[in-house]
């Protein structure tokens, strides 16, 4: 399972002194692109390709709060994808230290053409890195979107 450790700052913070919904939002942006840079497609290489993940639905579970300078560990899961890669969907749980699970971030997406402004199925390379991710318990697969 891929996982990044973060700590929620200051600015990750709302009125009621506990991690802002946006924070969990951001927390799981970070991890993707994380697993990504860290499998051959850092933000350099998806320029080059002039492609980039879009997102088209965030659905966000809270379980429990998270306190300023808590520690959180955001895992990273494939939910879905189409056999073409075209579209996704990733899951992100969001662990605080005590190892209790503080929200479940799901977001659909799919690979934007930075040039037709459509989705595109990705290179075969990074289809690979997408398809090593460990798997949800209920993931499915999508029709691709592609004509």
């Amino acid at each position: 399972m891929y996982e990044k450790t973060f700590v929620a700052g200051w600015a990750d913070m709302d009125f009621n002194s506990h991690m802002k919904n946006t924070a969990f939002l951001d927390k799981s942006a970070d991890t993707r692109m994380m697993y990504f840079a860290a499998n051959g497609f850092p933000m350099s290489q998806f320029v080059a390709l002039e492609i980039g993940p879009v997102i088209m639905k965030d659905e966000v579970e809270y379980s429990r709060e998270v306190g300023l300078l808590e520690t959180v560990n955001v895992t990273l899961a494939v939910a879905a994808l189409a056999n073409d890669g075209s579209r996704w969907m990733m899951r992100n749980e969001i662990f605080r230290a005590d190892g209790k699970l503080a929200a479940r971030v799901t977001s659909t997406g799919g690979w934007l053409s930075l040039r037709s402004r459509r989705l595109v199925a990705p290179p075969e390379a990074l289809l690979g890195a997408l398809s090593a991710l460990e798997r949800t318990a209920d993931f499915q697969t999508l029709a691709s979107s592609l004509r």
